[in-house]
């Protein structure tokens, strides 16, 4: 139908493109197809789709439970939809070496851009909390490596991520990063580093590109794109941004229906019908369809 013009593989040229050319590019959450619309509207450069908002939309908690087939459908709905390139959470790979390659497979089948793995004890929890638990580095080389045999199409983006400065420390964790490359990484996620000398130590160490999670209420300050770009970072992905406005709102919206037994004081702070429809191309589905039955039986 009417959805995304690109091709998997155009978007996956074009992410690639973008982290070479030395500008940050910024990745909001997307929870729902309809957001990557938004997202894409608004003019930002890729779409990123977290596990943990994954995991939360379907009422549960960020500690390794969501399935690769709910992460795959979800990610399919949400990427088919925009022409920007969309990167998604795969948590710790959903297994063993051989999981983690069949699920780069798959997210290459279901048109994503890129991923990301990390190198947490499955179960895991959300990289911002204390208390985590990592493999040791060679057993996440061995995931790192298998993915990477895995990829079909070389332009599709493989990041490792490491959780490893909350319990070993910046320079093990740095180590880690640097196994990793050599492991087949395109890219490297360093989670939950402390102040913007960390990412500076970060990117001394490294030549590859890096992204940074610039997640609200963790223990990563909340750096500018401008900050970022002067510290040499590629992307910048906001994971639960777009989650945390809908459903604050979300909150209010039901306590003035639940409290008033009306919603119209709340019209003013609502998305207008026209809008959407806008938004959606409710026009060119009109016009296809005229297209189409331009006929008389």
């Amino acid at each position: 139908m009417l959805f995304a013009n690109k091709t998997a593989s155009e978007k996956r040229a074009a992410l690639r493109t973008d982290l070479e050319s030395g500008k940050l590019i910024q990745a909001p959450g997307a929870f729902a197809p309809l957001v990557a619309l938004e997202i894409e509207a608004r003019g930002f450069e890729a779409v990123y789709i977290s596990g943990a908002v994954l995991a939360a939309d379907l009422g549960l908690p960020d500690i390794g439970l969501t399935t690769l087939t709910e992460v795959a459908q979800r990610a399919h709905q949400i990427a088919r939809v925009t022409d920007l390139p969309a990167i998604v959470d795969l948590d710790t790979g959903f297994g063993e070496p051989m999981n983690a390659a069949r699920s780069i497979r798959m997210m290459e089948e279901q048109g994503l851009s890129g991923c990301h793995i990390e190198d947490q004890v499955n179960p895991k929890r959300c990289g911002h909390l204390d208390n985590k638990s990592v493999v040791d580095t060679a057993e996440m080389a061995r995931r790192v490596r298998a993915a990477a045999e895995a990829r079909r199409d070389p332009d599709f983006v493989l990041i490792a991520r490491t959780d490893a400065r909350a319990v070993e420390g910046l320079d093990r964790a740095i180590d880690r990063m640097k196994a990793y490359v050599d492991a087949g990484a395109d890219m490297i996620f360093p989670e939950a580093l402390e102040n913007p000398a960390e990412f500076e130590a970060v990117r001394k160490a490294l030549t590859v590109p890096l992204l940074a999670n610039m997640t609200e209420f963790g223990k990563s300050p909340l750096l500018s794109k401008t900050e970022l770009e002067a510290l040499g970072y590629n992307l910048a992905i906001y994971p639960v941004t777009t989650m945390r406005l809908a459903m604050h709102a979300v909150g209010e919206g039901l306590s003035e229906l639940r409290a008033n037994g009306t919603q119209a004081a709340l019209l003013e702070r609502m998305q207008h019908r026209r809008d959407l429809y806008r938004l959606l191309r409710y026009e060119d589905y009109n016009a296809f369809d005229r297209d189409i039955f331009n006929f008389e039986v």
